[in-house]
């Protein structure tokens, strides 16, 4: 299998970076976009590239908001027999709210109204664990049960901040290969240990050749970092990939402390499965 990060807040030269994430997964039978960007970056990007996504057979959101789902309405129509993956509270209206301001920061609705257009037959909602391929898989909503762990931010659905946000649609994917597991998460809202935790339940206990994606550890409490910290520690991580939202000091601290290679993500990165 091979991975190819199309969006990401860090680009290869000559390739465009946005805040926002999206993934293109090639198992060699299926084709699958984790994620859809924010702005113009995903369509530069793909063209710089020479990557057709009319070919996709899935889209899959990670969640929400509208750094992982704006494009999705030109995804859709682009690739028009894909089909979507997402949690039905992906949806919702949603906010954060910074200094007193609220801010919207759901998926746009040109998103939500090319989803309403789809054919049922198009969707699935995505309420559990399920597998999309041979060998890939979703985690369906994460259990949320370590005690330093939150969304990573304030998040509301409404822009007076009376109703928090659990960000019950975060999922992420994993795939599984004799090496081991490649984990790829969006935000990981849910938290990256409550992730890998909810993964190992489904699979038992087994070797992460890598894990890849947005940690959203950028403006968390150094307790939690360290807290992180030891629980990777204690996990056979063979390669981690930190993008999007894990933040430089995450991403610094990951180098100095974890046993395994860490680089980090950038848009035109290529990862390939069964390859170090």
């Amino acid at each position: 299998m091979k991975l190819t990060i199309l969006t990401d807040n860090h680009a290869a030269p000559g390739l465009a970076c946005e805040h926002g994430f999206a993934v293109l997964i090639d198992t060699g039978g299926k084709r699958i976009l984790f994620d859809t960007g924010q702005l113009t970056a995903l369509d530069a990007n793909c063209r710089s590239l020479g990557i057709d996504l009319a070919g996709i057979d899935m889209i899959v959101l990670s969640h929400g908001h509208y750094d992982h789902t704006g494009n999705l309405a030109d995804v859709l129509r682009i690739a028009d027999r894909a089909t979507l993956y997402l949690h039905p509270s992906a949806l919702v209206e949603r906010y954060s709210i910074r200094n007193g301001k609220p801010k919207p920061i759901d998926m746009p609705e040109s998103a939500k109204r090319a989803i309403d257009q789809l054919p049922a037959g198009r969707i699935r909602w995505v309420t559990e664990p399920l597998q999309l391929t041979d060998g890939v898989f979703l985690t369906g909503p994460i259990p949320r049960n370590t005690a330093f762990e939150d969304t990573g931010g304030p998040f509301f659905f409404d822009p007076e901040g009376q109703r928090p946000d659990p960000i019950e649609d975060d999922l992420s994917l994993w795939i599984e290969e004799p090496e081991g597991l490649t984990v790829l998460a969006g935000c990981c809202h849910s938290g990256i240990v409550n992730t890998l935790d909810h993964i190992e339940a489904q699979t038992g206990p087994k070797r992460i050749a890598r894990l890849i994606g947005g940690l959203h550890l950028a403006a968390t409490s150094p307790e939690r970092l360290e807290r992180t910290v030891e629980a990777l520690e204690k996990r056979d991580i063979q390669r981690l990939i930190p993008c999007h939202c894990t933040g430089q000091p995450a991403t610094e601290l990951f180098r100095r402390e974890l046993r395994c290679p860490v680089e980090a993500g950038y848009a035109g990165m290529v990862v390939e499965t069964g390859k170090a």
